[in-house]
């Protein structure tokens, strides 16, 4: 059997270890990471790997998109596909900064919740996102926004970018992602002020939300946090918290480590899928979501 290569590409100035160190435990022979990609490059990388190998090898053969921006790693991926020239074809896989595989296991976990303790779906609930520039808060108003709820994005500096983030979801997806203010702690409030859950995905180390700001969303059946650096980014939600009960309420805590376990599953097991598979993949974040979904129950 020919040899497994994984060709891992950033935009950036380096690649994450992290990633790295994923595909190297999932079992690939050979990893080997480019930095400073362009869009325009991911062309002729493809294809110097796609024709260096037999058609058959294809499914040996993988392109890994890392980097820190959703439309960037998605615009990367189309732009791979189109470099195939059947039946030279490879896998891909797009995760940049892992964020699509967090974004995935962050509304899988949520869902699962909802079903186990609440009996119900994320169809028809309004769900606010903190850290709405960043990716993990792309993906989760995405799939948010395709399981039916109503998906709003809160921007720390105010609602002009994520207004310009919810355009190119509309354009991209089809689907409707709400802008909001989340500048301030008035702006903040107003925003999860009819929520019914409120996810954090904000920067590493950063409060969002206090307890105070917390209870007084009436509705909030779900709170959920994917920063596990002190402080939470929701106050009260423990990194370890697994759909617990929250603040005296009836809304249920879901903390960074609960999330992290299903989005490390979700990375691994999409890395072991392209080591398996008969013909290539392609894997963006609603793929990793179906696998999260699995995963988390």
């Amino acid at each position: 059997m020919s040899r497994s290569i994984l060709h891992m590409l950033s935009p950036l100035k380096h690649m994450s270890p992290f990633d790295v160190n994923m595909a190297a435990d999932a079992g690939f022979d050979v990893v080997v990471p480019y930095t400073n990609v362009t869009l325009e490059e991911v062309t002729g990388l493809v294809q110097d790997a796609i024709f260096s190998r037999a058609p058959n090898d294809g499914k040996r053969t993988g392109i890994f998109i890392a980097g820190k921006k959703a439309g960037l790693a998605l615009d990367m991926l189309d732009a791979a596909k189109k470099a195939f020239v059947p039946p030279f074809e490879l896998n891909l896989f797009a995760d940049p900064a892992g964020s699509f595989t967090t974004g995935a296991a962050l509304v899988a976990v949520v869902a699962k919740a909802l079903r186990d303790k609440h009996g119900t779906d994320l169809k028809g609930k309004r769900v606010v996102i903190f850290g709405g520039t960043g990716v993990v808060a792309y993906c989760a108003a995405v799939l948010a926004a395709l399981e039916r709820a109503t998906a709003v994005i809160a921007g720390h500096d105010g609602v002009q970018r994520v207004a310009g983030i919810a355009a190119e979801m509309k354009e991209r997806f089809g689907v409707t992602v709400e802008p909001a203010d989340g500048s301030s702690r008035a702006a903040s409030e107003a925003a999860v002020r009819d929520a019914d859950i409120v996810l954090s995905a904000g920067p590493a180390g950063v409060n969002i939300l206090d307890a105070s700001q917390v209870a007084a969303v009436k509705n909030l059946l779900i709170a959920a946090d994917v920063n596990a650096v002190p402080p939470a980014g929701i106050e009260g939600v423990g990194v370890m918290a697994k759909a617990e009960p929250f603040n005296g309420s009836k809304a249920l805590a879901i903390g960074a480590l609960t999330i992290g376990n299903v989005k490390y599953q979700t990375e691994s097991g999409l890395f072991r899928r392209m080591l398996e598979t008969d013909k290539p993949l392609a894997f963006d974040f609603r793929d990793a979501y179906a696998f999260a979904r699995d995963v988390a129950g």
